[in-house]
């Protein structure tokens, strides 16, 4: 088995590291699906170690070992990483079965990760008689109605599962419900003038009376994310009603220094 290689359409991952494991093999488990790349690493048969591209450890492990495509190739080798799993590759293979169900059914409840979380009570006692472990309490004072699920996981360093489980607690508990003000609109230059400055990002008020309706923008809009492949950027906003619906104004040289040509598209939200 030094050189085990397949197609993970053929043989789940989970197979190959008991495989490895009953064998007390030592080496890498390479595995690549689509763009994602990640290593298990094995000594006389348990997982010491895993690593992708943005995770560590467990966390890593579990996010290898869900992948259903791809190919992986197993090296026999000496393995020096340092030890961040300790526990056995059944343990450890059960409680990625874990997790995966938690996932599976918590993006039922929150299908779209570029949602926004609002609570609807302060967060002093937002908690309050609710059975939250006390990493999905950490991840609460970053609910606040202008990060997106996505943007959470980032701020918090918690995985979509806890930063989910945390919220389906609270929406359960009709403590806490789910905005889409994400809106598609296309880029503009904005008009500048002698007695008007380009120091600022312009969009329809009827956007603007859109988003005051959702609770945590109801005292007035500052500020917009403006979100395209190379964003985010976070700019002072005005809204007028000589701007067609659908279209944000942006002075020339933000879009020069952004790479945005004319009648491109990008998304916005409000923001802190």
């Amino acid at each position: 088995m030094s050189n085990l290689k397949g197609a993970l359409e053929s043989i789940a991952l989970t197979d190959v590291a008991q495989l490895l494991h009953a064998n007390r093999k030592t080496g890498m488990l390479q595995v690549t699906s689509g763009r994602a790349r990640g290593v298990l690493y094995f000594t006389r048969g348990e997982v010491v170690h895993a690593e992708t591209p943005t995770q560590r450890g467990e966390s890593a492990a579990f996010e290898i070992l869900e992948w259903d495509s791809g190919h992986f190739e197993f090296l026999s080798t000496q393995v020096q990483v340092p030890a961040t799993i300790r526990r056995t590759v059944p343990d450890l293979l059960m409680d990625s079965a874990r997790l995966s169900d938690s996932r599976k059914r918590l993006h039922t409840i929150f299908p779209k990760l570029a949602m926004v979380p609002w609570p609807t009570r302060p967060l002093p006692g937002l908690a309050d008689g609710l059975k939250l472990f006390a990493e999905e309490r950490r991840i609460l004072p970053f609910f606040d109605g202008y990060r997106d699920f996505q943007d959470v996981m980032k701020v918090s360093g918690q995985n979509d599962v806890a930063v989910l489980q945390a919220a389906s607690v609270l929406k359960d508990a009709e403590r806490l419900v789910v905005l889409e003000p994400d809106t598609h609109v296309t880029v503009a230059p904005l008009k500048a003038g002698l007695f008007k400055k380009g120091d600022h990002l312009e969009l329809p008020r009827s956007l603007g009376d859109r988003w005051q309706h959702l609770g945590p923008y109801a005292h007035g809009i500052r500020n917009v994310r403006l979100i395209w492949p190379e964003g985010p950027a976070v700019e002072r906003v005005e809204f007028t009603g000589s701007l067609a619906d659908h279209q944000v104004a942006i002075p020339r040289e933000l879009m020069q220094a952004w790479n945005l040509a004319e009648g491109s598209h990008v998304h916005v939200r409000p923001a802190p």
